[in-house]
């Protein structure tokens, strides 16, 4: 692997072949243990959202509008933005979403030193505390899930905007006089639909090093990623009620990870 090619490339144009030039590895794991629970817990929303299907039934509009959202975020032909919508309005109705945390959607200008060059990255959905200026949570939907041959660049993708991310946060810690972070797991969502693929990806300034010169990192670095446990497809997301409830669980068991 120290062979591969490294190349200075956009944050959205990262495949699996430059996770694996930087000795990047992922890691399937069951949810109960990436949560690190023994049950996964309630979901703090109202109760509507878990008993009634369709936007048309709902009482409450708050509830109608994130379902018509979902509805958008599943049809494909809407575009990409519909899915960036609906993480938004859903981070609202979870409380990730709270006095200084903002969601924002295509977060730019994000620059991030590749082999000796700056390139650039744009965040889908992220989730800022404006009270330290620091990115939380990243969200990537995956653009490619219909091409057979590029559907895993999602999960690079995200992986790199981490990087830029916590280098990011780093240089907004220093400009307030603090020291930067030698390490920290940035959480992730990978969207297909409104199906979420959950990631602890953990960055080192080791790894932002080599990455900056474009050098084999030594050590791996372990992503470790969970799927919800789902009774219907995959691709069904969050619209069947039997799916909704434990991916809305999987999003509060996720709070502790994110720091809410």
């Amino acid at each position: 692997m120290a062979n591969l090619i490294r190349s200075a490339k956009s944050c959205s144009d990262w495949t699996l072949n430059d996770l694996d030039a930087y000795h990047i590895e992922l890691h399937s794991q069951n949810h109960l243990t990436f949560f690190g629970v023994q049950a996964l817990p309630l979901p703090q929303v109202d109760p509507e959202l878990i008993n009634t299907s369709a936007a048309r039934d709902m009482v409450q509009d708050c509830n109608a509008e994130l379902i018509h959202l979902l509805d958008l975020a599943m049809n494909h032909r809407a575009g990409e933005p519909a899915v960036n919508d609906f993480m938004v309005e859903l981070f609202k109705r979870l409380g990730y979403v709270r006095r200084n945390r903002i969601a924002r959607t295509r977060r730019e200008n994000l620059a991030l030193l590749i082999c000796g060059e700056h390139r650039d990255a744009e965040i889908d959905v992220c989730l800022l505390d404006r009270s330290r200026n620091e990115i939380l949570l990243l969200v990537q939907e995956d653009k490619w899930v219909e091409d057979s041959d590029e559907g895993a660049n999602a999960e690079a993708q995200l992986v790199a905007k981490a990087i830029a991310a916590f280098t990011e946060n780093n240089k907004n810690r220093e400009a307030i006089g603090l020291d930067p972070l030698t390490e920290k797991v940035m959480p992730g969502i990978m969207m297909v639909g409104t199906a979420p693929t959950f990631f602890k990806i953990p960055v080192t300034e080791q790894l932002v090093y080599h990455v900056r010169h474009g050098t084999y990192p030594p050590q791996s670095m372990l992503v470790i990623y969970c799927c919800p446990p789902l009774a219907r497809s995959h691709s069904e997301g969050m619209r069947p009620l039997d799916n909704r409830q434990p991916i809305l669980s999987c999003f509060e068991a996720f709070k502790p990870i994110v720091g809410i």
